[in-house]
């Protein structure tokens, strides 16, 4: 390696990640055992500031694989990091009301109550933003737009670090921070006409509490109007581990692949590691992400990926949640991944 490495900080969000496969199956840890580097979790920390850095990437010699809303903000907050990699599987992304609310279609919401988060101690309100851009998104279909929708806050205390990630039976759980959801307990109480929800967690609401789904982005065939916090999801490191450790930077993107590259294959297995990750079952799994889940593990540097992750940066700019843009091709560096798609031992 270009220099030995000691401490590898790796963190990945609860979604389908490569990286996440390669943590939870034991990959990223045989990978750099050889070099004797001490691979450590985040959000495991007993320090609550190592594991704000899942959110803010403050923390050198660190690897993030996870929602692209965190990452932009980190960047566009001065914190010295770089993409290396962007995967992109859809998921469900779903406006829900109840059956009585009146809500049948996208374009019924105009002048309706829509409720979203509003946290307070957070640097960067990710669960807001993807909020409002899957509003955004299911609006400007219709020809509607956010000040056509009545948005009503739902507030939120503490921070999204306040406590660690455990491992229970293979779950990733805050076993003493259970947080509900105030928008789902407004809007079964019709005290709001609709709520957005994402991934696995929104088609066990759909399941459990009997909704009605006015539209689900994720499943619309422009690449843009299915970006959102998980679409695309960006594989980042900071600059120094590049500029000290390129090796070890080549060596997780190579784990990465190779661990999709096995998931393509094991489509069983890749569901169970997928439901841990998400606290959910297999079923679940298969419908917010497909039954072809496996097969959507791909960290690449593609221009849809790009594109998309530019026009949310413009939308996190436009509504404020970032204090100024950026080109996200100067946020990339390819090198990484180029030097691992040549490697001929290496059939992707």
């Amino acid at each position: 390696m270009s220099k030995p490495l000691d401490t590898l900080w790796y963190t990945h969000s609860p979604v389908p990640t490569g990286l996440g496969i390669a943590v939870e199956s034991g990959r990223l840890a045989e990978a750099f055992r050889p070099y004797g580097t001490n691979i450590q979790g985040l959000r495991e920390s007993s320090d609550r500031e190592v594991r704000e850095a899942h959110f803010d990437h403050h923390l050198d010699n660190s690897v993030r694989h996870g929602g692209n809303t965190p990452a932009i903000w980190a960047k566009a907050s001065g914190k010295s990091t770089r993409v290396l990699g962007l995967s992109w599987s859809d998921e469900v992304q779903l406006i829900l009301t109840t059956q009585e609310s009146g809500v049948k279609t996208t374009r019924d919401l105009r002048n309706r109550r829509f409720g979203i988060p509003k946290w307070a101690n957070v640097q960067i309100d990710f669960g807001r933003a993807q909020a409002l851009r899957g509003l955004e998104n299911a609006l400007q279909l219709e020809g509607l737009t956010i000040a056509d929708v009545d948005l009503v806050d739902y507030p939120y205390g503490g921070t999204h670090s306040d406590e660690r990630i455990q491992h229970v039976f293979g779950a990733q759980i805050a076993l003493k921070n259970r947080r509900r959801n105030n928008e789902l307990i407004g809007l079964l109480r019709g005290d709001i006409d609709a709520i957005f929800a994402k991934g696995a967690h929104a088609v066990q609401l759909v399941y459990e509490f009997g909704l009605h789904v006015v539209v689900d982005t994720g499943s619309h065939p422009d690449p843009i109007i299915r970006s959102n916090i998980g679409t695309p999801r960006t594989l980042t490191v900071d600059q120094h581990m590049l500029d000290e450790h390129f090796d070890a930077a080549a060596l997780i993107v190579e784990t990465v692949l190779r661990a999709e590259q096995w998931a393509w294959s094991h489509a069983d297995e890749t569901r169970r590691f997928l439901a841990r990750e998400l606290n959910t079952s297999e079923y679940f799994v298969a419908a917010a992400y497909g039954e072809d889940a496996h097969r959507r593990l791909v960290t690449r540097l593609e221009e849809k990926s790009l594109l998309a992750l530019q026009d949310l940066t413009h939308f996190l700019h436009r509504h404020h949640f970032i204090d100024h843009a950026f080109d996200v091709r100067d946020w990339v560096d390819p090198r990484p991944l180029e030097s691992v798609l040549g490697k001929t031992r290496l059939a992707i």
